[in-house]
């Protein structure tokens, strides 16, 4: 299994992508989500959400298509 990265999200829709990729049943994992919360600078630093280089092309159709859905 190579991970290969998805994108660069917030913290909150990183986690919520990451919810809506396993719903669909891609296993997708958080990287750099703790990163700087020593200095309160965690909510800066984009969350970069992992897939395994397979499921990409999915995973980034579930992406566009929830960025066009009206809902």
């Amino acid at each position: 299994m190579a991970l290969a990265e998805l994108g660069r999200f917030s913290k909150n829709e990183a986690n919520i992508l990451i919810g809506a990729l396993e719903a669909q049943g891609i296993i997708a994992v958080a990287f750099d989500e703790g990163a700087s919360i020593a200095d309160g600078s965690q909510f800066f630093i984009p969350v970069r959400v992992m897939v395994d280089e397979d499921d990409l092309a999915d995973a980034r159709a579930i992406v566009a298509d929830a960025r066009t859905d009206p809902a």
